[in-house]
């Protein structure tokens, strides 16, 4: 991987513990609302890191792969992952 690992590490631990928030507060039966806006904050966190991590990618694996004229395999990738985040 070729993003900033501490900074992906540091927001992956950030979510999970948001998550389990999220449980406490389901176990606590506490406002839906209020369970959701924590659900909300912490797909926020995650939709941010899968960006940085496709940036890098792109960056460094996918341009990389451009300075040739074969099939680019990372190019692929790439493409398939945005067709999975617009859906």
């Amino acid at each position: 991987m070729k993003a900033d690992k501490e900074k992906i590490a540091r927001s992956i631990k950030i979510a999970r513990g948001q998550l389990d928030g999220v449980l406490k507060m389901i176990d606590e039966d506490r406002y839906c609302v209020d369970i959701s806006n924590q659900i909300l904050a912490t797909i926020a966190i995650l939709k941010k890191t899968n960006q940085e991590i496709m940036h890098a990618h792109i960056r460094s694996c996918v341009r990389k792969g451009l300075k040739t004229d074969e099939p680019n395999e990372k190019l692929e990738e790439a493409l398939n992952l945005l067709d999975k985040l617009i859906q």
